[in-house]
């Protein structure tokens, strides 16, 4: 009994390398997919709004304007702040508990480089999907929650493991069931006549 256990372990472990190699790359894409789409309508209000600073439009006027500016912790809106050279807000459609938030350094000096997409995280809890870009003058930065995203890529991964799980047991129960039948049906057969 160990002997074929044993046997169908080592027949079972190529699948399931196999199969645990693809629900890896298929959520790996998916989560991709999902993540990449979130920083859609970013990319258009912060590129829009760059080049309508570099032609000269005040700050106020590059920004959604709301009577009520966004809560950027509970909100779903996309919002947009722009910065001067010196990282300092000079106009905000978004708000993080009362104040305008400002990214990490490191994030301006990239968008003065190339636009810059990143996930931003002004606080715990708080996660932005948020495209950076350069004007003469400063940077604009339009975000947008990650919360439905993110809630999107855990049923993924839900999905994912489900299946996973189910293709290593579907083909692990098909390679035991099927040395059964072998070995049944090899003893059933009567033996060979010797000459």
């Amino acid at each position: 009994m160990g002997h074929r256990l044993l046997r169908s372990l080592l027949t079972w472990l190529p699948f399931a390398v196999v199969i645990t190699f693809a629900a890896g790359v298929a959520y790996g894409l998916d989560q991709q997919n999902l993540r990449s789409a979130a920083n859609d309508p970013q990319i258009q209000l912060a590129e829009d709004a760059g080049a309508r600073l570099d032609a000269g439009a005040p700050a106020s006027s590059v920004v959604p304007t709301s009577s009520v500016p966004v809560d950027i912790a509970r909100s779903l809106a996309p919002f947009v702040i722009v910065y001067d050279a010196g990282d300092k807000p000079l106009a905000s459609s978004g708000r993080l508990d009362g104040a305008v938030p400002v990214p990490p350094q490191g994030v301006s000096a990239s968008a003065r480089v190339a636009e810059d997409r990143v996930t931003w995280q002004p606080r715990n809890g708080v996660r932005i999907a948020a495209v950076v870009v350069a004007f003469n003058g400063g940077t604009v930065l339009a975000g947008r929650s990650l919360r439905v995203v993110e809630q999107r890529a855990d049923d993924a991964l839900a999905v994912t493991a489900t299946l996973w799980l189910g293709a290593l047991v579907l083909t692990w129960l098909v390679i035991v069931g099927s040395r059964l039948v072998a070995e049944r049906h090899a003893s059933r057969r009567p033996p060979s006549a010797v000459p």
